[in-house]
Order: C-alpha cells, then sequence, then structure tokens
C-alpha cells in the first residue's frame, strides 16, 4: 500500500512537469523531431568550440560551414521527394563529378574557341548545359526505375559507377581549370559575397516575410475555420525567427575579407590602403542559391498538387495509382528534378574549387541521403521536410568541419559519418514505432 501511495506523487509530478512543456508545443506547434535536430546541432557545435579551444564558433568558421554546406543542403531538397516515393538514389554524388568536368570543359576549352574568354555568356551557357545534361541523367534513371520496373537501388547503383567513370572518360583523368571568373562567384569567397549592405537588406526582408506568413496563415485558418494558435505564440514564433535571421547576417558581416585581399582590392583601385579598416563578407551567394533552392522546393512540395502527389505515392503507392495518379510519370519528374539539383550542386562545387577534378563529389551520396533522413524523412515513404534535410546538411557538415579542425583522419571521419547515418534511421525507427 505505501508503496502504491508514494508511486502517485511522483506520476503527478511527471504530469505536471511534462505539463507547461507539452501546452507549449501543442499552443506553437513546434515540430518535436525539429527540435531534437536542433538540440543535437547546439551540442555538436559547443563540443567541437570546447575541444577546439574556441576555433569552432567563430565567424570565419560559421560562414565557411555555410558556404560548405550548400552543395549538400541543394541536393538534400531533392532527395527528400525521392525517399518520400520509397526510393533512394545512390549516384548523386557521381552526377555531380561528371556534370563539374562537362561543365569544366564547356567553359574552359570548348566556348572559348568560338568566344572571347571572359564573354559574359559563358558562364550561363555552361550552367545550362549542366543542368540539362543533369535533368536529362536524372530522366534516364527515372525512366528505367519507372517504367522499366528496375529497383532504384540497382539503377542507382549502377549510376554511381556509371557517371563516375564517364567523369574521368570526358578528359582522360584531366583536371579542367580554371573557371569562368563570373561563374566562380557561386563559389563563394570575397566576390562571391553580397557584402555588409545587402545582407542586413535581405535578413530584413526575411524578417518581414517570417511576419506576412505568420499573418497570412492566421487569415486562412480563420477562412477554414480550423483551430488558431493562441496569439502569444505567433509573436513568439515571429520573434524567434527574426531573430535567428538577424543573428546569422550579424555573424555573416562580422567576418572580414583577408588583409591581402583588402590590400589587392584598394591597389586595384589605385587608391591607398586604410588603417585598420574592414570590409565584412556579408551572406555568401552560394548559401543564398541553396536558401533559394529550399524555399522554391518547400513550395513545390506543400503548395502544388505534384507536391500532394508525391506524398500520397509515398504513403499508399497502390491507393495512389487506383485514385487516378500516374504514380510512373510523377516518379521520373522526381528523378528528373533530383538530376537538375545535382547539377546545381555541381556548379556551386566546381566554382568554389575553381575546377573540375575527378575526385569531385565522392561519397557526397552519403552525405546528402544522411542529411534528409536525419532531417526526419522517413526511409518507409511518406514523411520528410525540405528545411529538415537542410538543417540536416548543415549537421552533417558540422561533423566533418568539427572533425577536421580537430585534426581527425579521413577514414575515421567516414567511420563517424557512417554510424550517424544508422544512428538516424533507427531513431527514425522507433519513432515511427511510437507514433502507430
Amino acid at each position: 500500500m505505501s508503496e502504491a501511495t508514494s508511486a502517485v506523487p511522483a506520476d503527478r509530478a511527471r504530469t505536471t512537469a511534462a505539463g507547461p512543456v507539452a501546452s507549449f508545443l501543442k499552443a506553437t506547434e513546434l515540430d518535436t523531431r525539429m527540435l531534437g535536430m536542433i538540440g543535437a546541432l547546439v551540442l555538436i557545435w559547443a563540443g567541437f568550440h570546447l575541444l577546439s579551444g574556441g576555433l569552432f564558433l567563430t565567424p570565419r568558421n560559421l560562414w565557411n560551414l555555410s558556404v560548405q554546406s550548400s552543395s549538400i543542403a541543394v541536393m538534400a531538397t531533392g532527395m527528400v521527394l525521392v525517399i518520400v516515393t520509397r526510393n533512394i538514389d545512390l549516384s548523386v554524388g557521381s552526377i555531380l563529378g561528371f556534370v563539374g568536368m562537362v561543365m569544366g570543359v564547356v567553359q574552359a576549352e570548348l566556348l572559348p574557341q568560338s568566344l572571347d574568354f571572359g564573354n559574359p555568356w559563358i558562364w550561363v551557357i555552361a550552367l545550362v548545359v549542366g543542368i540539362g545534361v543533369g535533368a536529362m541523367i536524372g530522366g534516364l534513371q527515372g525512366y528505367v526505375i519507372a517504367y522499366l520496373g528496375v529497383p532504384a537501388f540497382i539503377v542507382t547503383l549502377g549510376g554511381l559507377l556509371v557517371w563516375r567513370g564517364a567523369a574521368w572518360w570526358v578528359t582522360s583523368g584531366r583536371t579542367v581549370a580554371p573557371m569562368d571568373a563570373t561563374f566562380r562567384l557561386m563559389g563563394g569567397g570575397p566576390a562571391g559575397s553580397i557584402g555588409a549592405t545587402w545582407s542586413w537588406i535581405i535578413g530584413i526582408v526575411g524578417c518581414v516575410a517570417v511576419m506576412l506568413v505568420l499573418v497570412n496563415g492566421r487569415i486562412q485558418r480563420k477562412r477554414f475555420a480550423f483551430p488558431l494558435r493562441p496569439v502569444w505564440a505567433e509573436i513568439f514564433l515571429g520573434v524567434v525567427a527574426s531573430a535567428l535571421i538577424l543573428g546569422a547576417v550579424w555573424i555573416v558581416n562580422s567576418y572580414p575579407w583577408p588583409i591581402g585581399i583588402v590590400r589587392r582590392h584598394f591597389e586595384g583601385l589605385g587608391l591607398p590602403v586604410p588603417e585598420d579598416v574592414f570590409i565584412a563578407h556579408g551572406i555568401a551567394i552560394p548559401v543564398l542559391i541553396a536558401l533559394g533552392a529550399g524555399l522554391a522546393m518547400t513550395f513545390i512540395a506543400t503548395r502544388t498538387r505534384f507536391g500532394r502527389y508525391v506524398f500520397a505515392i509515398g504513403g499508399n503507392p497502390e491507393a495512389a495509382e487506383l485514385a487516378g495518379i500516374n504514380t510512373r510519370w510523377v516518379v521520373m519528374k522526381i528523378f528528373i528534378l533530383m538530376g537538375a539539383l545535382a547539377a546545381v550542386g555541381s556548379a556551386i562545387s566546381t566554382a568554389r574549387l575553381n575546377a573540375a577534378t575527378n575526385a569531385q563529389g565522392t561519397l557526397d551520396e552519403l552525405l546528402v541521403i544522411a542529411a534528409a533522413v536525419i532531417g526526419g524523412t522517413s526511409l518507409a515513404g511518406g514523411a520528410g521536410t525540405v528545411a529538415g534535410a537542410m538543417l540536416g546538411a548543415v549537421l552533417m557538415q558540422s561533423l566533418q568541419s568539427g572533425m577536421v579542425l580537430l585534426g581527425v583522419d579521413t577514414p575515421l571521419q567516414n567511420i563517424v559519418v557512417g554510424l550517424v547515418l544508422v544512428v538516424a534511421v533507427w531513431v527514425d525507427t522507433i519513432y515511427r514505432r511510437r507514433v502507430q
């Protein structure tokens, strides 16, 4: 009797303690999995910062981390749709390498034969050709998967080998460099950033956009008689989102140009170098490309008929087909989109390296799949978010960046990344069991 009596207050205490948290989460409608991933990211950053002697959480390292994550984040937005439909794409790293080699040859060797090197159309043509090649590769693989019935795992595993070999075949193993000057802006760097003023402008526009989204969401809920979030919850979400946006802008604006580049900049203008001059990098162009891809893919996934079809197929392929959805064509379009996004990621990677190499994109497929899964995309299909995948890309790149900062050997880095992927799938399995 005494044991039963003593257990009652303990149960009530747990309920009371969990009450405010549960009420807060219900009012704000925050995704608990997303919160868990943000918590894991904060712990990783804090751990690497302590182990590196205060080098990780610096404007320089965080700016570099954002640039390094961009290519993976762009491809992860497409991988979400692939995995949601219960497929997989193991070839994205090889497609990135092959398309990068094609774009490098086009702008460094083919076009200069007819156009002057530095012609403003060179980078445009190279980018269009690259995206077109990526989309065609994705379409070819998608056709074999959707219409010929070959499992995606086998098709893209074959693609991993085929396109890696094709990248070597294009130039017989040569490294192609340099890239067009304008094309290189997509890789970041002092010239590939927008500076402090434009960064603050974009940050303010982002804050205004957040407020408009919240207001419009509330109006639409009233219109269709859906439950409304409390006003304090709307204000809380707006304030936190705006603080994160402006905080990110402040960080990237705190990273100055290196003194050598500043000196060359003023010498090129024919001016003396001022003392204690501070020129901020601002937001890097590849980060803007990744954010643009994330917004576009979020819109496609949540606001279009195609997006609804994708999640319907992932939830129940047989029911989707019986409902009249052309599931084969939808799956093929997903792989076309994945190929195009791999080409965009290739452009960022090639521009950042200022060269097309045969090792480019090696093991990127692991990072992209891990980013999507860690971001909450279920391998069982039917569930996933683009924002979660992009956050997962930052988490994966944080692991690699931190280990490089600590001098961890590459083989051990791969071991850690592989273990993280396994743990992420395990957590996803547990989460689905509890939900069911």
